[in-house]
């Protein structure tokens, strides 16, 4: 059920990945991002981890210097052609994948409804192309910044429906909703959840704290996830902070 996650361990080889069973996890959540990225090179070195360790592996696909609602097509197609890259290398041992749906850039600000256009037929694509293997696509909620996309609950079911794919779902980031003090708005859509990434912070910036140390109302979100059977991700800054976190989170969720 719980699994890890950090773009914090970028710049830092895979071989950490062998610890998250011993810290209380069953599942990696792959950040393609530097060395984390996966690579015709490193791929041998990922499956390996996977078959040796048993970890379910999810992928949250790239998002440095991309952008879905990019209004300059160039950098679109390249944003989806990065995307559709690492759903091909992952398909072999990942069945989700986690995209953020994209920002305003200056001229798109002036331009919504074209960049708004332009992140659903990015997603249409995307969520196409997964479906040859098989996978699911999340949407996420976003942080609390003025031009990104999907910071509200109507914002991103309406980004979800209008996409209108059998494959893509909502993954809820606990964290990005208490930036936008949005957290109980986004519980109330909780049937609608097919992953989750859980981080705390204290309302004002993502600061990807270990659950219990900001203002995340928990208890809430603990009982939101009572039903729940998807997977839930600690997006941690280290390692020790993401052990902190799930055994936080069992012991709210009277997991044993």
């Amino acid at each position: 059920m719980f699994s890890f996650s950090s773009s914090k361990l970028v710049d830092r080889p895979f071989d950490w990945a062998y610890q998250l069973k011993d810290l209380g996890y069953s599942g990696w959540e792959i950040v393609n991002e530097g060395r984390q990225k996966l690579t015709p090179e490193n791929l041998a070195e990922a499956r390996q981890i996977v078959e040796t360790t048993g970890l379910v592996i999810t992928i949250h696909l790239p998002y440095s210097d991309l952008n879905l609602a990019s209004i300059n097509q160039p950098i679109w197609e390249e944003t989806v052609r990065q995307m559709k890259s690492c759903l091909d290398l992952s398909s072999d041992f990942a069945r989700l994948a986690v995209l953020h749906p994209g920002h305003f850039s200056p001229l798109g600000a002036q331009m919504p409804d074209a960049a708004w256009s332009q992140a659903i037929l990015g997603i249409q694509q995307i969520c196409d192309h997964a479906a040859e293997h098989d996978m699911r696509i999340a949407v996420e909620n976003m942080v609390n910044m003025p031009a990104i996309l999907g910071r509200r609950p109507e914002e991103v079911m309406g980004i979800i429906e209008t996409v209108d794919r059998e494959n893509v779902g909502f993954i809820f980031d606990v964290g990005h909703a208490n930036t936008n003090g949005n957290v109980e708005d986004f519980l109330k859509i909780k049937d609608r959840i097919i992953h989750a990434h859980v981080h705390d912070n204290h309302g004002d910036r993502d600061e990807h704290l270990p659950v219990g140390n900001g203002t995340v109302p928990w208890k809430k979100v603990a009982e939101a996830f009572k039903n729940y059977r998807g997977r839930i991700v600690t997006e941690s800054r280290s390692l020790e902070e993401g052990q902190r976190s799930v055994n936080r989170l069992k012991k709210m969720m009277n997991i044993e």
